[in-house]
C-alpha cells in the first residue's frame, strides 16, 4: 500500500499534478517571491510534494503551512489536498493514529462538499492504514465503500484519465487485501481487472505493482513458473521508472519462492538483490524485510558469519525505524500542541517506570545477596556448634530485618508483574476500544441525518415515512447503546485490572470475561509484534451459569494463561515452517457442579523435566527481561486459594499445552 498511497496523492491533486517534479531550489525561490496567498499556497504545497520521499519531516511542515493558509482563506478543496498529503506521510512514518485522524478529517470535509471522489480517496487511504497494521478484515469494508462511492461518482461525471487510473488502483488494493487474507479467488478477480486496465491505459507507474501482487498470488497458488514470470516483469517495469521499492519487494518475492522450494542458493541471491535495492532507495522497512529473510536463510544453512552480518543489518534497520518514530513525534509539536504535551507526559511516565523497575531489580538483588550470606553463616554454624547459640541470637534481628525486606521486595515484584500484564492489556484495549467507538461515532452521524430527514417528512405529512425513519433511529440508538456498553466494559475491565484486588466477589458472566481478555491478550502481543498472527477459537457454553468471583483476580488469571499461550505459538512460528498454523482456543463448560475453563495452544509445549516447576514463584523459561516467573504462580494462587478451585496442565514438548481451571459452582449462587 505504500506505493499506492503516493499515487493517490497524485490523483487528488487538482491544479498542480506535476508539482513534485519541480526542483526544490526553484520552489524555494518561488516561495520567497510569492506576493499573494494563492502563489504562497502553490509554492508551499509543491514543496511538500517535492520533499515527500527525500525528507518526510520537511514534507509535513510545508503541507501544514499550506493547510493553515488554505484554512485561513476557506479553500476547502485545498485543505483536502494538504490533509491527504499529510496523511500519507504520517502513514509511511508509521504514525497510524495521526494518519487515521487526518484521513477522517478529509472524509468529513469531503462529505460537507459532497465530493464523492474525494470521499472515495479518503476511504481508500483509511483502508491502507489498516492493511499496514495487517487488519485486513477492517480494511476491506473501507475499500468496498471507496469503490461504491467512485462508481456513483462515475455515473454522473465524465471520467478523465486520472479517474480511470484511480479506479485501477482501487481494484489493485482490494485484490491485494484479499490476497493477504488468503482468499485467492477474490484476489485474482480484482487483480486481473486492474491488470487489464493497466495494459489498456498504459499505466506504467501502476502495472509494476500489480505484477508484483500477481506474482505473490501465483506463489500462493503454487504456480512457481507463473510467479517467477510476474516477478521478472515487475522488476523490469519498476527499473524503467526508477521504482526501487517495488524492485526490492519483487526480488524478495522471488527469494521467498525459491526458499519455499528449497533452492537455497537462488533464495539467498535474490534476497541480497532485494536488500541492495531497498538500501539504495533508503526504504528502511524493505531493508528490514530483506535483511530478516537473509538472516533466516543463512541461519538455516548454519552459515553463522553471514547470518550474523544480516542480523546486524536487520537490527540497524529496526533502530532507524525507531528513530523515524522520534522524528514523527517531534513533527507534531507545532501542529498539535496539546498532543505534544500528552506525549511528553507519557515519555516521563515511561522513564519513571523504568527507573522504578531498576530500583526494584537492585532491591531484589540485595535481598538475594542477604539470603546467600545467611546461608553461608548457617553452614559455618553447623561446624561450630559451641558458638551456634550466641551467633544465632546476634543474627536474629538481622534475619528478621532481611526477611521483612525480602517480603517487601516480593510484593513489589508481584505488583510489577501486574503492571506488566496491564501494559499488555492496555495495548490490546487501544485496538479493541476503537471498534465500539467507531460504531458509536458512525451511528451518531447517521442518526443526525435521519433526524433531519424525519423533520422534513413530518412537515410534509408523510406519516408512513416518519414511522419508518423513527424505526431506523430506534435501531441506531440501540446499536449506539450496545457499543457504548461494550466500550464501558473494556474500560472498566482495565481499571479493575490495574487496581489492587479488594477480594469482593461479583456475579459475573465467565464467557464475556474470557472473551474480552482473550481478545485483549491477542491485541497486546500484536501491538508489540505486528508480524504475529494466530487463529483464535472459542467454544463457550451458552448455558454457563453466572458465578460469584473476584473479577480483578479472575481476569488476571485468564490473561496470564492467554499471554502464555500466544507466546508459545509465537515462539513455535519463528522456528516452524510455513505449513504451521498457530492456534489458541478458549473453552468453557459445566461438569459435576464445576465451571471448567480451558486454554489450549499448539505451541512449543513444556518439557517434561520442568512441568513440576512452572507454577513455582520466580521460575520462568523466557529470556532475561521478558518474564518475572510470577504469572502462573499468581494465577494458581488466585484460582486455588482465592476461589477454592484447581488448575491442571497437560503438555507435550513441541506439541502444545492446555491449562484447565476448575471452579466449584453452587446452585444457590
Amino acid at each position: 500500500m505504500k506505493k499506492l498511497s503516493l499515487l493517490l496523492l497524485l490523483l487528488i491533486t487538482v491544479f498542480f499534478a506535476d508539482a513534485q517534479k519541480k526542483h526544490i531550489d526553484t520552489l524555494r525561490v518561488a516561495l520567497s517571491k510569492a506576493k499573494t496567498d494563492t502563489m504562497r499556497f502553490e509554492a508551499l504545497y509543491n514543496l511538500g510534494f517535492a520533499y515527500y520521499f527525500p525528507n518526510p519531516d520537511s514534507a509535513i511542515l510545508f503541507q501544514q503551512q499550506a493547510y493553515l493558509l488554505a484554512k485561513k482563506n476557506n479553500w476547502a478543496l485545498n485543505q483536502v489536498k494538504c490533509l491527504v498529503s499529510m496523511g500519507a506521510v504520517y502513514t509511511n512514518l508509521g504514525d497510524y493514529v495521526k494518519g487515521l485522524q487526518v484521513h477522517f478529517k478529509v472524509l468529513k470535509i469531503a462529505g460537507e462538499l459532497n465530493n464523492l471522489y474525494a470521499m472515495s480517496v479518503a476511504n481508500n487511504n483509511i483502508s491502507g492504514i489498516y492493511v499496514q497494521q495487517q487488519d485486513y478484515k477492517k480494511a476491506l469494508p473501507y475499500l468496498r465503500l471507496s469503490l461504491k462511492q467512485f462508481n456513483t461518482f462515475a455515473l454522473s461525471n465524465k471520467l478523465l484519465f486520472k479517474h480511470k487510473r484511480y479506479r485501477a488502483i482501487v481494484y489493485d488494493n482490494i485484490g491485494e487485501c484479499y490476497l493477504y487474507m488468503h482468499r485467492t479467488d477474490s484476489a485474482a478477480y480484482y487483480l486481473n481487472i486492474c491488470y487489464d486496465d493497466c495494459k489498456k491505459l498504459n499505466l506504467t507507474d501502476v502495472i509494476n505493482v500489480v505484477q508484483d501482487n500477481l506474482g505473490d498470488l501465483q506463489a500462493e497458488n503454487g504456480n512457481k513458473s507463473a510467479a517467477l514470470q510476474f516477478y521478472g516483469q515487475s522488476v523490469l517495469n519498476s527499473k524503467a521508472i526508477d521504482d526501487g521499492e517495488t524492485v526490492s519487494t519483487a526480488y524478495l518475492g522471488k527469494a521467498n519462492l525459491y526458499h519455499k522450494y528449497k533452492q537455497q542458493d537462488s533464495a539467498e541471491y535474490y534476497a541480497q538483490k532485494a536488500l541492495e535495492a531497498a538500501a539504495a532507495g533508503k526504504f528502511e522497512q524493505d531493508v528490514l524485510n530483506a535483511g530478516k529473510a537473509l538472516y533466516t536463510f543463512y541461519d538455516e544453512d548454519h552459515n553463522l558469519p553471514q547470518a550474523y552480518k544480516y542480523f546486524k543489518i536487520t537490527t540497524a534497520a529496526k533502530d532507524s525505524l525507531y528513530s523515524q518514530d522520534k522524528v514523527k513525534q517531534l513533527l507534531s509539536i507545532d501542529f498539535d500542541e496539546k498532543e505534544r504535551q500528552q506525549e511528553i507526559q507519557i515519555a516521563q511516565k515511561e522513564a519513571q517506570a523504568e527507573a522504578e523497575n531498576r530500583l526494584r531489580t537492585y532491591i531484589l538483588s540485595g535481598g538475594l545477596g542477604v539470603l546467600l550470606l545467611l546461608a553461608l553463616i548457617f553452614w559455618r554454624n553447623s561446624r561450630q556448634r559451641q558458638k551456634a547459640n550466641k551467633l544465632l541470637h546476634r543474627q536474629k534481628a538481622d534475619i528478621e530485618k532481611a526477611m521483612a525486606q525480602l517480603k517487601l521486595t516480593q510484593n513489589q515484584l508481584i505488583q510489577s508483574e501486574k503492571m506488566a500484564s496491564l501494559g499488555e492489556l492496555t495495548a490490546g484495549i487501544a485496538h479493541e476500544i476503537q471498534n465500539p467507538l467507531n460504531f458509536v461515532n458512525n451511528f451518531s452521524e447517521v442518526s443526525v441525518e435521519l433526524l433531519e430527514e424525519l423533520t422534513e417528512e413530518a412537515k410534509a405529512g408523510h406519516n408512513g415515512d416518519v414511522i419508518a425513519i423513527a424505526g431506523d433511529l430506534t435501531q441506531n440508538l440501540e446499536k449506539i447503546k450496545h457499543h457504548g456498553k461494550r466500550a464501558d466494559f473494556i474500560v472498566k475491565g482495565m481499571l479493575q485490572h490495574s487496581r489492587a484486588s479488594t477480594g469482593e466477589r461479583q456475579l459475573t458472566n465467565i464467557n464475556i470475561l474470557a472473551e474480552e481478555f482473550f481478545k485483549l491478550s491477542y491485541q497486546g502481543l500484536r501491538a508489540k509484534d505486528k508480524t504475529f498472527n494466530s487463529e483464535m477459537v472459542t467454544h463457550f457454553d451458552p448455558d454457563l451459569p453466572r458465578m460469584n468471583v473476584v473479577q480483578q483476580d479472575m481476569g488476571r488469571a485468564m490473561l496470564n494463561l492467554f499471554n502464555n499461550a500466544f507466546y508459545a505459538v509465537n515462539q513455535k512460528q519463528k522456528m516452524a515452517g510455513s505449513d504451521y498454523k498457530p492456534e489458541v482456543s478458549a473453552t468453557t463448560s459445566v461438569e459435576n457442579d464445576q465451571v471448567i475453563i480451558t486454554v489450549k495452544d499448539n505451541g512449543i509445549g513444556i518439557p517434561e523435566s520442568i512441568k513440576d516447576k512452572i507454577m513455582q514463584p520466580f521460575f520462568t523459561t523466557k529470556p532475561t527481561g521478558e518474564g518475572t516467573g510470577l504469572g502462573l504462580s499468581l494465577t494458581y494462587d488466585m484460582v486455588v486459594k482465592g476461589h477454592g478451585g484447581s488448575m491442571h496442565v497437560n503438555s507435550v514438548e513441541g506439541g502444545g499445552s492446555d491449562f484447565t481451571i476448575q471452579l466449584p459452582f453452587k446452585t444457590d449462587q
